[in-house]
């Protein structure tokens, strides 16, 4: 018997309970974009799910490889590590969680270059297999994971540049039992490349220095992925992340930042047969018509699929993220920030809320959701992060 998890499981439980307020649009209206492995997209550290998801202009942290890996070539540390941990879909289940660990590196003596790494997993628990008749088939444990490796380097005072070159490995699916051995399905893997930029800048305004800072980031733009034997291949989350992010003091050592960023998935939308496109005046369906479209949507490359997705309501098909940060001292933080997706693509609306704690070189934040959808599986998730600046540990040591 034939077992596979299919690829647009993920995809379709995160948006479950989101989906719920439907009633005044249309059934054809209605067509969230599906991609293969959507752990990617998935926000892994506290500090940006609790502005509402974003983080592409935000000051440069340890975990500036996920937003804006050009961000790096600006940070204020020499080098440092963290590690996050999100127990994903708690309302529905207890063992899905996303483990995401970060690092990155000053290089050279002019401190205007980086070099960062992450390993991102995210486990989607146990799963019991049975056969049509109930009877117990074994237990599979399947995953995704990620490793990416990037470089950044300021090109002048105010602008950097930053590529991450990221290995994916999906495995989400078990093969067909024989009368003696079970035949396990392979996983499937795949290559992406991130491309990002950044622009900051210290305006005065009144007699306060404040920060303006632009940032961007071209993501997942690679192959795509398929669990089949390269039949039916799903496109990557490809992704364009634009955002603002303005500070200014309110007074000695206390600092308020507001942030917007708006995302865009490079992915074509799958053809849908219930378009009123492939039907006629008559009301009947042409078939012929819906089966072409949906190959063509098949054997499209990723790369044409950004300049496709352009196509299909591209207005309704951004994200936006709005969020404030309060810092005093930099050693302790409130956060806050809501993140908006249009009813006609998924409709998930939820707010974001957390705080961070620093003391000498660590640091602990945290972040909690909360949906505006009140049946939404995404609704009380939890996000940690432990945060090490390792040149502090080592000035701790008396090394330079």
């Amino acid at each position: 018997m034939k077992i596979k998890i299919s690829i647009l499981a993920m995809a379709i439980a995160t948006a479950l309970g989101a989906m719920a307020d439907e009633g005044d649009i249309k059934d054809s209206e209605f067509n969230p974009i599906t991609t293969g492995v959507t752990s990617l997209n998935i926000t892994p550290d506290a500090r940006g799910a609790s502005m509402g998801d974003l983080g592409a202009a935000t000051d440069p942290d340890v975990n500036s490889q996920f937003w804006n890996s050009s961000k790096y070539a600006f940070a204020y540390s020499k080098a440092g590590v963290s590690l996050s941990y999100t127990p994903w879909l708690r309302k529905i289940v207890n063992d899905i969680a996303l483990i995401n660990l970060t690092g990155y590196m000053k290089i050279g003596s002019a401190d205007n270059q980086a070099v960062s790494a992450s390993l991102r997993y995210f486990k989607l628990g146990e799963i019991q297999m049975s056969d049509q008749g109930g009877s117990a088939m074994g237990t599979i444990n399947p995953f995704e994971m990620a490793f990416d490796v990037g470089y950044s380097r300021k090109l002048s005072e105010k602008f950097s540049m930053g590529v991450v070159l990221r290995y994916i490995y999906s495995d989400l699916g078990y093969g067909s039992y024989g009368s003696d051995t079970p035949d396990q399905s392979k996983g499937s893997s795949a290559f992406a490349a991130d491309l990002s930029c950044y622009y900051t800048t210290y305006p005065i305004i009144g007699r306060n220095e404040c920060q303006w800072s632009i940032g961007a980031n071209l993501s997942n733009i690679g192959s795509k992925i398929s669990y089949n034997g390269g039949n039916d291949p799903a496109f990557l989350p490809a992704n364009l992340k634009l955002g603002t992010a303005f500070t200014f003091p309110l007074a000695d050592y206390h600092n308020l930042t507001f942030s917007v960023d708006a995302n865009k998935l490079l992915v074509p939308a799958k053809p849908r047969n219930t378009d009123p496109k492939y039907y006629t005046e008559d009301g009947s369906y042409n078939q012929e018509a819906f089966s072409q479209d949906e190959q063509a949507w098949k054997d499209r490359s990723s790369i044409s699929g950004i300049f496709e997705s352009f196509k299909d309501n591209p207005l309704k098909r951004i994200t936006y993220s709005v969020g404030a940060e309060y810092a005093y001292n930099q050693q302790f933080f409130l956060r806050g920030g809501y993140y908006y997706e249009s009813k006609f693509n998924g409709d998930r609306q939820y707010f974001g809320l957390g705080a961070g704690f620093s003391l000498n070189v660590i640091r602990l934040d945290a972040a909690y959701m909360i949906a505006t959808a009140q049946n939404s599986p995404l609704d009380q998730t939890l996000r940690f992060t432990l945060s090490f600046d390792m040149e502090g540990i080592r000035g701790l040591f008396g090394r330079n």
